[in-house]
C-alpha cells in the first residue's frame, strides 16, 4: 500500500482539500495507515467538507468492502465499512431483504451511513440507519474493538452520527429488512401548494413519502411540487438494467440559470396529471433516482454547489413556510428541492433527525450564497431545529452547538477515544465540534 497525494472533495466540489491518501485492502495495511495519523473517508457523498482533510492524511476505505456472514433467518449481516448500500440491496434483494434504512444514493458507504447516522424516505416510521446497526467495530491502537449499545452505550451513540471521530469504523453488524419482492409500487400526485404537502404528509399511510418542490415558485404556489409514495410490492423480479448516463464535462454557468431552472421544474411537475399516476418501479430507481446520472455533480459547473439541509420541528410547519419563502427570492436555487417528514428516531448524540419536516435544496457555489445561507441558518435556530452535517459547507459553530444539545456528552467520548484529536476532517475543524475554542 502506498500514500498518493491528491486533490479531491466532497460530492459538493464548493470546498476542495490536497493531501495524501492511502487506500488500504486488509486488516494490516489499515492498521499501518492509521499510523499516518488521519480520518477514515468513503466515497465522499456527503457534500460539504465532512469527508476532507485538507493538507493532511486521509484513509479511503473504499477498497475495504467484504460482506463477511449473513444470517439468512435472522438477515443480520456483517460486512466491512466499504461495502456500498447499492452493493448491500443487489446482493441481498434477492434474498428476500434489504437495509431498513436506504439513503438518497447507493454510493454511500456503510461506514458514511454510520458517520451520519443518515436517514431515507421512511424516517417516519423506520427512524435513522443507526437504530438498526446491532455493533460497529472501530479500528483502535490496540486493534479492533467491537461496541454494542449494550457493551459501551456512550461510545456506541458518539459513533453513531458522529462523523468517523470515536475510530476508523472497520466493519459493522447490521439487521436487514425482509421485503416481500424487488419492485415498489408508487403514487405520484401533484401538491399545490406548501400548506398542502404538510397535510398530506400527516395523512398519508404509505410506508415511503417523499416530496419534490419547486422552489422557484412563491405566493399562492409557494411549496407546489409532487408527492411519491411507495409501498414495498411482492414477487417480481429487477427490471432490465437501465443505461447509466454521465456527466464528461462541468457545465458552463448558464446550465442552471434560474430561467432554465423554472422551465425544468415547470416541465417535471406538468408531467403528472391532477388525478395522479401510478407505477411500478425497481427498487434501486425509487430509491436512488439519480444514481444513473454518473457525476451529475458537474451540472453545477467547476465552482460546485452547496446544498442547504435543516429540520424543524412537527409544529414550526410556519417557520419551514417562512424558510422556503427565503429560498425562492434569493433566486438561486436548483431544480427541485426535497420535502421529507420524519420521525424521532435517532441513534446518536449528533444525529440529525427530530419529529418534524426536512427541507433539502441546492445552491451553485456563487458569491452570494454565503449570505443567502446565514439568513437560513439563523431561521432554523429560531424554529429549534438543526442543520445536516452530511450536507453543510456553510454554517457556524455557534448555531451548530445551540441545535445539537449533547454536544458535550459526544466530546466527552471523543475525547476519550482519539485524546489528540488525530480523527478530525475539516468539517469538525471549522465547526469546532471538539472544541469551543
Amino acid at each position: 500500500m502506498q500514500w498518493k497525494t491528491a486533490e479531491y472533495s466532497g460530492w459538493g466540489r464548493a470546498l476542495r482539500a490536497r493531501g495524501t491518501l492511502a487506500r488500504p485492502e486488509k486488516l494490516s495495511a489499515l492498521s499501518a495507515a492509521l499510523q499516518g495519523r488521519g480520518p477514515a473517508i468513503g466515497n465522499r457523498r456527503s457534500y460539504g467538507d465532512g469527508p476532507i482533510h485538507d493538507g493532511g492524511a486521509a484513509i479511503d476505505m473504499t477498497r475495504m468492502d467484504r460482506l463477511l456472514s449473513f444470517d439468512a433467518e435472522t438477515g443480520v449481516v456483517e460486512a466491512e465499512a466499504g461495502i456500498t448500500i447499492a452493493e448491500l440491496l443487489r446482493v441481498f434483494a434477492p434474498k428476500g431483504w434489504m437495509p431498513a434504512v436506504m439513503p438518497g444514493t447507493g454510493f454511500a458507504t456503510l461506514g458514511g451511513c454510520i458517520a451520519n447516522d443518515v436517514h431515507g424516505k421512511n424516517h417516519h416510521n423506520a427512524g435513522s440507519f443507526g437504530q438498526h446497526v446491532l455493533a460497529v467495530t472501530l479500528m483502535t491502537d490496540n486493534g479492533p474493538r467491537e461496541v454494542t449499545p449494550q457493551t459501551n452505550r456512550g461510545l456506541f451513540r458518539a459513533t453513531m452520527g458522529g462523523q468517523g471521530q470515536t475510530g476508523a469504523i472497520l466493519s459493522a453488524k447490521l439487521q436487514l429488512k425482509a421485503i416481500p419482492g424487488q419492485r415498489m409500487r408508487v403514487k405520484e400526485t401533484r401538491i399545490p401548494d406548501f400548506d398542502s404537502f404538510l397535510a398530506a404528509f400527516d395523512t398519508s399511510e404509505a410506508e415511503y413519502t417523499v416530496g419534490w418542490i419547486d422552489a422557484t415558485k412563491r405566493g399562492k404556489r409557494l411549496g407546489r411540487g409532487i408527492l411519491e409514495e411507495g409501498t414495498l410490492a411482492e414477487g417480481g423480479r429487477p427490471g432490465p438494467v437501465k443505461r447509466s448516463l454521465s456527466v464528461p464535462l462541468d457545465a458552463p454557468h448558464f446550465a442552471l440559470s434560474w430561467p432554465v431552472v423554472k422551465l425544468f421544474n415547470a416541465f417535471y411537475i406538468s408531467r403528472i396529471p391532477d388525478t395522479s399516476r401510478k407505477r411500478t418501479r425497481p427498487l434501486e430507481d425509487f430509491f436512488f433516482p439519480l444514481d444513473r446520472i454518473h457525476d451529475w455533480n458537474r451540472l453545477y459547473g467547476k465552482r460546485g454547489f452547496h446544498q442547504f439541509q435543516c429540520v424543524v420541528p412537527l409544529d414550526k410547519g410556519p417557520e419551514l413556510k417562512a424558510i422556503l419563502t427565503t429560498i425562492a427570492r434569493a433566486g438561486i436555487a436548483s431544480p427541485l428541492a426535497v420535502l421529507k417528514k420524519m420521525g424521532p428516531g435517532r441513534t446518536g448524540h449528533l444525529s440529525f433527525p427530530m419529529a418534524g419536516y426536512t427541507l433539502a435544496v441546492d445552491f451553485p457555489a456563487r458569491a452570494k450564497v454565503p449570505a443567502i445561507f446565514a439568513r437560513l441558518e439563523q431561521q432554523v435556530l429560531d424554529a429549534g431545529g438543526r442543520l445536516y452535517f452530511a450536507k453543510d459547507a456553510l454554517a457556524h459553530p455557534d448555531s451548530i452547538a445551540a441545535m445539537y444539545p449533547e454536544l458535550a456528552d459526544w466530546r466527552a467520548e471523543v475525547a476519550k477515544a482519539d485524546p489528540e484529536g488525530h480523527l478530525e476532517t475539516d468539517l469538525v475543524r471549522r465547526l469546532k465540534l471538539r472544541s469551543a475554542t
